[in-house]
């Protein structure tokens, strides 16, 4: 028997290798506290308590965090507009920060020196969690089998830990043949690893069809009302889900991309967003409504420099609570409604409307003079033609 190494706690899924790792962990002499995340995954928890203790989980965790990853997490996101290389909207990189600062809260609870998570060596999240985790706890230690020689060589494929599995009695719902590996929240569903880490081999996505919606918009979104049954929708967590059935049926905000991980190498993911998107656009519209044109320019070099840093893990980052508080900022005026329609994976703005509009119908009108002299643009031409 291994010596008593003390408590640690999991970062628990209930998949293959947190399963395995939760077994492998009380091999090296911990005790193993888990912890799930109910981050609106569709999951039976009450089967995933039963098989963690099963497996000797002294105490299971089983925590609700979807609202506030929505009004916390989410939300800055939309009022950045942030987008990870021009088309991610970040759905897992927002959700580890979060998955993360519940999983210390719940060490320093249980007095645990440890915390263990099952991301694989290769990827973003072992970053975004530990990152998070030392952030919070500086004198936290981080167990991460899969950067531990003992651990990979003895499990170097799915093959060597479905095997373990089997040994040890661990019921896996993966087979040899499951084709890629899936990560579900409220904001997003990634596909990824698998027969798509060639990226030739076509995913076929659903079809999509017609709806419509009007999400409206102030600071943060408020309510949702969809104009073919009035049906309304106001806290933060009901919209949300309520733009995912929407949007999702309809095939909105499906992509699939080739994107650069933080520790330097390329992957290919599917991702699907559809609430995230409807969002996405509906706030980008009210913005360039509301907001002052070099407000704006300022902004989306925030924005920018957001979503990388949110991507690479830094969101408990000095410099990432400072982006924060300045886009925060920049929110003051955009307030309003915008009315839109989703059709076969597409979002169309229809109209918009806003108290703190920039926008003079008569200043810009071809039929009315307004407050504006057109001889005036005679020397502005000339200024700008002398270079």
């Amino acid at each position: 028997m291994a010596q008593p190494k003390g408590t640690v706690v999991l970062a628990y899924s209930g998949g293959l290798d947190t399963s395995c790792i939760l077994v492998w962990l009380k091999e090296q002499g911990y005790d193993v506290v888990a912890y799930l995340a109910n981050i609106g995954q569709k999951e039976d928890f009450e089967a995933a308590r039963k098989k963690a203790l099963a497996l000797g989980a002294k105490k299971v965790y089983i925590e609700d965090i979807s609202r506030e990853f929505v009004e916390e997490f989410i939300w800055p996101a939309v009022q950045a507009n942030a987008l990870y290389e021009d088309r991610y909207l970040l759905g897992t990189a927002l959700a580890r920060p979060c998955i993360a600062r519940k999983l210390v809260e719940i060490a320093q609870r249980e007095g645990a020196q440890h915390v263990a998570h099952g991301a694989t060596g290769k990827g973003n999240d072992q970053v975004r969690f530990e990152l998070t985790c030392y952030a919070l706890c500086p004198k936290i230690k981080v167990v991460a089998p899969w950067r531990l020689p003992e651990f990979y060589q003895r499990f170097p494929g799915r093959r060597e830990l479905m095997d373990y599995a089997k040994k040890h009695g661990i019921p896996v719902p993966v087979t040899p043949q499951t084709p890629w590996s899936m990560d579900e929240n409220l904001m997003h569903i990634s596909y990824e690893a698998g027969i798509l880490e060639n990226p030739k081999v076509i995913d076929h996505g659903r079809p999509a069809s017609t709806a419509a919606t009007g999400p409206g918009a102030s600071r943060v979104p408020v309510k949702v009302t969809n104009a073919g049954d009035g049906a309304t929708r106001s806290s933060a967590l009901e919209l949300f889900v309520y733009l995912n059935d929407i949007a999702g049926k309809h095939g909105v905000g499906r992509i699939d991309i080739v994107e650069n991980r933080f520790v330097g190498m390329k992957s290919r993911g599917i991702y699907e967003t559809p609430a995230g998107t409807i969002l996405h656009h509906a706030h980008l519209d009210i913005e360039a409504f509301t907001m002052d044109r070099e407000v704006r320019k300022i902004k989306q070099g925030l924005s920018l420099k957001f979503s990388e840093l949110v991507y690479n893990g830094f969101w408990h980052s000095p410099e990432c609570e400072f982006l924060r508080e300045c886009i925060g900022r920049s929110q003051e005026p955009v307030a309003g409604t915008v009315r839109l329609s989703v059709f076969k994976g597409q979002v169309y703005i229809l109209g918009r409307e806003a108290p703190r509009s920039l926008y003079n119908e008569e200043l810009v009108s071809m039929n009315v003079q307004g407050d504006y002299e057109p001889a005036d643009a005679t020397g502005f031409i000339n200024i700008n033609s002398l270079r």
